[in-house]
């Protein structure tokens, strides 16, 4: 067998991810020659431009992109919650194999603090505009900052006291070990996670079949249709990662039961809604759809 060169990113969560993969594939095709592509995206070089300002769309993934197209790799492995709805030509999601726990999590300066024990007035570092919406409807009290960096840069800057505690995705926290950072993790009433929070998205090229079918081994058939309610949810909105919005869905045998979550001029709506499994996309639609009418949009 030929090898395979997996594009990724060369941050060190984006490696423990591609590792997942990678170690993934091998156990499917033990003959397989996998070969890691380190591209750095401009989500890696600017630092310093605030994500929430909706210009960062396709930062992190656009670069792997143009690498699949352009024959560099022949695959990339995304955080799935990255990608921007609108799909490239040529490109396909051909597995999402895998999801880590999908919450948020709180890291303290103190190492014990909870979000509710945090004093008054206390420096949250976060450049999400969905959890900053629904951090400061629950501590209206607190300052929210703009954090950049990768996980392992976020905890030194609250370490050095630049901010008394962060919000981050619990999922990173756990591939990279660090989970035991975690003082307080959110519950979904508390805060809804991004679309795929937690998912990782292996795509390919459309027409490579050998690749397509290589991949299709690790596909998770039921992942895939929760993700595509929660992504359907997003691009109803016609809104990117940057949007203040939130949705996570559940499966329960064949039923999917959506959560989902608009803030819009400070104010925040919330719903949810089930359905048959196949409709994962229609459902996604139809709960995006009930939001946009509660909040005027």
């Amino acid at each position: 067998m030929t090898t395979i060169r997996i594009g990724t990113r060369g941050s060190r969560l984006a490696l423990a991810q591609t590792g997942l993969v990678a170690d993934l594939l091998r156990k499917t095709h033990p003959g397989a020659e996998i070969e890691l592509v380190e591209i750095v995206t401009a989500g890696d070089r600017d630092q310093t431009s605030a994500l929430s300002s909706g210009e960062g769309i396709g930062w992190f993934t656009s670069a792997l992109q143009v690498a699949l197209q352009q024959g560099e790799v022949d695959i990339a492995v995304h955080s799935y919650k990255d990608l921007p709805t609108k799909r490239p030509e040529g490109l396909v999601i051909a597995a999402v194999p895998l999801r880590e726990d999908p919450r948020d999590a709180l890291v303290s300066r103190d190492g014990r603090s909870d979000f509710r024990a945090l004093p008054p007035g206390a420096r949250v570092g976060t450049s999400s505009a969905r959890r900053t919406a629904q951090l400061a409807a629950i501590r209206p009290d607190i300052e929210i900052v703009a954090i950049r960096g990768n996980v392992d840069t976020r905890l030194v800057k609250v370490d050095a006291g630049d901010y008394d505690a962060a919000v981050l995705a619990l999922a990173g926290l756990k591939r990279l070990g660090l989970d035991g950072r975690a003082t307080h993790v959110f519950g979904f009433e508390e805060l809804v996670p991004a679309p795929a929070q937690g998912v990782l998205a292996i795509e390919c090229r459309a027409g490579d079949g050998p690749v397509r079918d290589l991949l299709g081994a690790i596909d998770d058939p039921i992942l895939r249709q929760t993700v595509t309610a929660e992504r359907s949810f997003l691009a109803t909105l016609g809104a990117g990662c940057s949007f203040p919005a939130g949705a996570y869905a559940e499966h329960f045998g064949s039923t999917l039961k959506l959560h989902g979550l608009i803030a819009r001029d400070g104010k925040i709506v919330r719903s949810k809604m089930a359905g048959a499994a196949e409709t994962a996309a229609g459902l996604g639609s139809t709960l995006a759809r009930e939001l946009m009418a509660l909040a005027g949009m």
